[in-house]
C-alpha cells in the first residue's frame, strides 16, 4: 500500500525579521545577515491510508509548520513532501472568505479554493448550508456575521468536501456547545469511515480516545514515532525532567 502522506529529509527554515523595515531591506540584500530559525530539521515519515496519527511535542516544536507543509500553505527548505489525496485542515477555518460576498456565495469560493468545480460544490452544498445553520444569515454578507458565525460556516465547508486526509488542531474552538459536540461527532464519524486523521493535541485522554500511533516533535525534530502510550510517556519523561 502505497503511503498517502510522506516527508522525506524534510527541513524548513524561517528568517527572522526584527521589523517590518528589516523585511522591506532583506528583498534587496538577499537576506544578507538575516537570523534564520530551523523550525524542522531533516524529518522523515510515512503516514498510510486509513491512519489516524497525533502530532504532539511542545509549543515551538514544529507542529504548526508541519502541518501548514501538509495543507500546501507552507513549503520546505529542503526535502521532499507527498500528500496523495484531498486534505481538509480544520486550522484557519475562516482564511479565503470575501467579506462583501454572502455566506452561499463564500461556500462555492472556498469550494473552488479547495479544488472543488461547480458540480462537486453542488452535490455537497446542501450539507454544508445544514450542518452550519446560519438560518437567514446564510445569505447575508459575511461581514455581519460575528466570528462564530465565520468558524461555523468554515468549520462546515471543510468537514463536508468528503477529504482523503483531515488534518485537527485540538485549539479548534467552534459556537456554543451543541455545534462543539455536532463537530465531536462528525469528526468521530470520518474517523469510523476510514479517512486519514492527523490531530494535534495537549490532551492525553483524546489522544487514546482518537489515535493508533504518535510523533513526537522536539525542537523540529522527531524524536519518536510509534504507540500512543509509549509516545505519550515519553513526551510526559521530558517534561516532567524540565520540570526539575
Amino acid at each position: 500500500m502505497e503511503a498517502i502522506i510522506k516527508f522525506e529529509n524534510v527541513t524548513k527554515e524561517y528568517f527572522l525579521y526584527k521589523d517590518s523595515k528589516a523585511r522591506f531591506k532583506a528583498i534587496f540584500t538577499n537576506n544578507r545577515g538575516v537570523k534564520k530559525h530551523t523550525a524542522l530539521k531533516n524529518i522523515s515519515f510515512e503516514i498510510m491510508p486509513g491512519e489516524s496519527v497525533g502530532i504532539i511535542g511542545k509549543n515551538g516544536a514544529g507542529k504548526s509548520t508541519l502541518l501548514k507543509m501538509i495543507t500546501g500553505v507552507s513549503f520546505p527548505t529542503g526535502g521532499e513532501i507527498t500528500v496523495n489525496g484531498k486534505v481538509a485542515a480544520l486550522l484557519e477555518l475562516t482564511a479565503g472568505f470575501s467579506a462583501d460576498m454572502t455566506g452561499r456565495e463564500n461556500i462555492y469560493l472556498k469550494g473552488y479554493l479547495l479544488g472543488l468545480n461547480d458540480s462537486q460544490v453542488n452535490e455537497i452544498v446542501d450539507d454544508i448550508i445544514d450542518f452550519a445553520d446560519l438560518g437567514e444569515y446564510l445569505d447575508q454578507p459575511v461581514r455581519t456575521y460575528s466570528s462564530g458565525m465565520k468558524m461555523r460556516l468554515g468549520f462546515a465547508i471543510n468537514i463536508n468536501i468528503r477529504p482523503d486526509v483531515l488534518v485537527i488542531d485540538e485549539a479548534l474552538s467552534v459556537g456554543d456547545a451543541e455545534f462543539k459536540k455536532k463537530c465531536r461527532n462528525k469528526i468521530s464519524e470520518m474517523i469510523a469511515s476510514g479517512i486519514t486523521v492527523l490531530y494535534v493535541s495537549h490532551s492525553a485522554d483524546s489522544l487514546r480516545e482518537i489515535c493508533t500511533r504518535t510523533i513526537y516533535l522536539k525542537d523540529g525534530a522527531v524524536v519518536f514515532d510509534g504507540a500512543v502510550e509509549a509516545g505519550l510517556e515519553k513526551y510526559e519523561k521530558s517534561k516532567s525532567k524540565k520540570g526539575k
